[in-house]
């Protein structure tokens, strides 16, 4: 018998919410934030916090640092001093800040595409340019391309790469080997990694994520770790999250640099929620993989039955699920506009995260399962009619 209801439909129209910001009968399955209520802990913690009455300027507490200390060293291995840890608003602005304090303007910053979006965006806002190495995909699995990996690492114009363990949007969690290549190919070429971990608690069944910090002293000499409670906890809104180097020297520039882009200031409600998740919030997320695992092998099989021009890549972590359209189209974005405009169906087009991405379309299953089931009719009836 489960403690919590994943089943529960939250209705989030007109409340101000980016992901249901859309038509009537309009299904979203895109952006990646969850439909479920927060962990009834957290909303605890959040009304003790409101009943007070008072939200003012709020310095981090000790209690801060150890729910992120004993979270990452209970449940995934990684143990470094608490003081390691630096609270900041969100990930996307730790990358931002690093991107300016340990780069230069025309340096090139890699990623392993597809990927994230978002990446691409802060590179090239902050006047760096973009290097991929792409991913091999074969039978649906991903794998590192470490010959092309290590020559564009080779590239003295290249300072840092941004790395997505969990990666977003494959699902793949990198293993101890793989991150320990990484790690030894970036200390060779002088290379700074900056570790986008914020999907690392969304693991399905006998998978098991490794903090890249973790593997190694090389990768704990030349990382940045970013991590937060916020996909896991569905917590975007809040704005909180941590980044963690073990390197005291670079943790303190960084530190400043998070201060002086007004990234550094604690949020009442934030620094709150981040303690009730970590120290109150295991047996909450070990339900929700059970019911996302359940969810994403409803979609597998669903696909399988239903739809076989479609084939879904082997996941292993996140709620994002990734869809291989190329037996119909490699249009990603044509395709994607094709699914909505006919059913309302609303996904994300696969070239949004790099060229690599081209012919594959992400969809978000961190939802109940009767909309789960609605999105797949949706897509069924699209490809149909294509």
């Amino acid at each position: 018998m489960n403690k919590y209801d994943f089943d529960k439909a939250v209705d989030r129209k007109n409340t101000y919410s980016l992901k249901w910001n859309v038509p009537e009968n309009e299904l979203p399955m895109w952006v990646a934030d969850m439909d479920f209520a927060c962990a009834p802990e957290i909303l605890e913690a959040l009304r003790e916090r409101m009943d007070m009455g008072v939200f003012g300027y709020t310095i981090i507490p000790d209690a801060w640092y150890e729910a992120y200390h004993g979270w990452w060293k209970k449940r995934h291995g990684l143990d470094v001093p608490k003081n390691s840890y630096v609270f900041c608003t969100g990930v996307l602005p730790v990358i931002s800040t690093a991107i300016r304090s340990f780069s230069n303007p025309g340096e090139k910053i890699l990623l392993m595409s597809p990927v994230y979006n978002a990446f691409y965006h802060i590179i090239e806002n902050n006047g760096r340019v973009v290097s991929e190495a792409d991913l091999i995909c074969e039978n649906g699995e991903y794998k590192i391309d470490f010959k092309d990996l290590e020559e564009k690492l080779k590239n003295a114009n290249t300072p840092m790469m941004i790395l997505c363990n969990p990666h977003n949007p494959i699902g793949r969690i990198w293993t101890k080997e793989e991150l320990g290549k990484i790690g030894e190919l970036c200390e060779k070429h002088s290379v700074l990694v900056i570790s986008d971990e914020i999907h690392c608690d969304i693991t399905y069944p006998g998978k098991k994520y490794i903090p890249f910090a973790s593997v190694s002293e090389t990768n704990k000499k030349i990382g940045i770790t970013c991590m937060a409670p916020s996909k896991a906890f569905n917590l975007a809104g809040i704005c909180t999250a941590a980044v963690m180097d073990a390197d005291k020297k670079r943790r303190k520039r960084l530190s400043t640099a998070l201060m002086n882009d007004g990234a550094a200031g604690a949020n009442v409600f934030g620094v709150d929620a981040a303690i009730a998740a970590f120290t109150k919030g295991e047996e909450w997320i070990e339900e929700l993989n059970e019911y996302l695992f359940q969810n994403k092998t409803y979609v597998q099989n669903y696909i399988k039955k239903n739809i076989p021009d479609i084939s879904m890549s082997e996941a292993d972590a996140t709620y994002l699920l990734w869809l291989d359209v190329r037996k119909i189209s490699n249009d990603s974005k044509k395709i994607c506009s094709y699914i909505r405009n006919r059913t309302g169906l609303y996904l994300i087009p696969g070239i949004e995260y790099g060229k690599a991405g081209e012919g594959f379309l992400r969809m978000n299953i961190a939802c109940p399962k009767s909309r789960v089931e609605d999105g797949m009719e949706r897509l069924k009836e699209s490809i149909r009619h294509l």
